[in-house]
């Protein structure tokens, strides 16, 4: 049983201020990513105070909320807009910090009892709560659109029409996704910390759960630093700092992560029209900026840069570390089938999931008396969304491929001496008992 004073400890351990600690300063670095990304890409210059609201509801969709775009041209005209994109790079910086928040206070155990770990994350979620809502309830804002010097604005002025388009961030599906979000950061953290406490009854499970996690998750972290060093020897040789750091600050996962899939030959479709520009290299806006619907896969990428076959060599490098991780952090009996189901399942899921939050769909049109874009260039559309059930499968077999090949360097290593076997679920210490 444990004492009173242990008791104590472990509730002063998990108490508000460290709950405070850990949503705000999640929120607040998830508010900096996308302000300082923001601004690099040029929107500090926006009228009306709106800097601050587009910060808000950016970080309203890094968490999965809904932020609705609207249009308005009076009687006589009609618009349409839309948008949905997950600014991944301000998702990572917030589960990061939020994640090491929550683990803080639980390290050096091996047990939590399911209801300690409920309430530590209820307070946590509380705050995080109250802070989204606020973020939500400032991420909106209209703006004027200039219609320039053509017929639309000798048309404009004539019946009146000044078009506007805003957004407004749904306060109820974003404060519940947001939470969903903050839900599924705990469970990953706990899936992927070795050192964090389980509850007794899920210990059994931890084997053949937290490496693969472990695994998946450093997959993912090592694509983005790879990204992330690339971009920055284009921001030194190229010129254009300001846009690199601009998707380096708020998609650099959006670019990444689907580089992965398509190093594995899985193909992304989409379209690029009118002003919109996707927030990737410029040899994808060259491939999608055609009058149909273009695949974006390796062949078509080699058409306009034949490099870009260095990233299957990239991918195999990747997939291959990963699987090695995976191994090596699983105990010695397993064997290398068993390793090549688990790095397949994990890849098959990670690859799921890379596909379900990387798209991107933003339209706009504006139209006078049904007679469509007038102003040549008020209009656009873009688009980008994967082939999920091939990306997947590709992800299975690659994953099986790999894990074997990375169970059998293990075991080598483990036999020469050069690599430390682990094992069983780790005892509970007399705090967590």
């Amino acid at each position: 049983m444990s004492s009173p004073t242990a008791s104590v400890r472990t509730s002063a351990r998990h108490g508000w201020p460290q709950a405070v600690a850990a949503a705000v300063l999640g929120l607040l670095a998830m508010g900096a990513t996308a302000a300082l990304g923001l601004w690099a890409a040029g929107a500090a210059d926006l009228p009306d105070g709106a800097f601050a609201r587009v910060v808000a509801a950016t970080v309203v969709t890094a968490v999965g909320g809904s932020v609705e775009v609207s249009g308005n041209a009076g009687a006589l005209a009609g618009t349409s807009a839309g948008m949905t994109v997950m600014p991944l790079s301000v998702t990572l910086a917030g589960a990061l910090v939020v994640a090491a928040g929550f683990l803080r206070p639980l390290r050096h155990r091996a047990v939590a009892g399911a209801g300690e770990l409920a309430g530590w994350a209820a307070r946590i979620a509380v705050v995080w709560l109250l802070g989204l809502l606020g973020f939500a309830l400032a991420a909106r804002h209209t703006f004027a659109i200039p219609l320039g010097d053509n017929v639309l604005s000798d048309l404009g002025d004539l019946f009146g029409i000044t078009p506007e388009v805003g957004f407004r961030a749904d306060v109820p599906v974003s404060v519940v996704f947001g939470l969903l979000w903050l839900a599924g950061v705990f469970v990953l953290a706990l899936l992927v910390a070795r050192g964090a406490p389980l509850p007794g009854r899920l210990l059994r499970f931890q084997e053949s759960v937290r490496p693969a996690a472990y695994a998946m998750v450093t997959l993912l972290l090592a694509c983005v630093a790879v990204g992330l060093v690339i971009a920055l020897v284009v921001a030194a040789t190229r010129g254009r700092p300001a846009e690199t750091f601009a998707v380096v600050l708020l998609g650099l996962p959006n670019v990444a992560w689907p580089a992965l899939t398509v190093g594995m030959g899985a193909t992304w479709n989409g379209r690029v029209e009118g002003p919109f520009g996707l927030p990737m290299p410029h040899v994808l806006d060259e491939v999608l900026r055609t009058p149909d619907i273009s695949a974006l896969n390796l062949r078509t990428l080699a058409e306009h840069d034949g490099r870009v076959w260095w990233l299957v060599a990239a991918t195999a490098v990747l997939m291959l570390a990963a699987a090695f991780v995976l191994a090596a952090r699983s105990p010695a009996r397993m064997r290398a089938w068993q390793h090549a189901v688990q790095m397949a399942v994990a890849s098959a899921l990670t690859v799921w999931t890379v596909c379900l939050v990387a798209r991107i769909s933003a339209h706009y049109g504006l139209s006078l008396l049904g007679l469509g874009d007038l102003g040549g260039g008020l209009s656009g559309r873009l688009f980008l969304r994967p082939e999920t059930a091939t990306a997947v499968g590709l992800a299975l077999l690659w994953g099986a491929v790999t894990g074997f090949l990375g169970a059998l360097t293990a075991t080598a290593l483990r036999r020469r001496g050069l690599l430390r076997e682990v094992g069983g679920p780790a005892r509970p210490s007399p705090e967590g008992t």
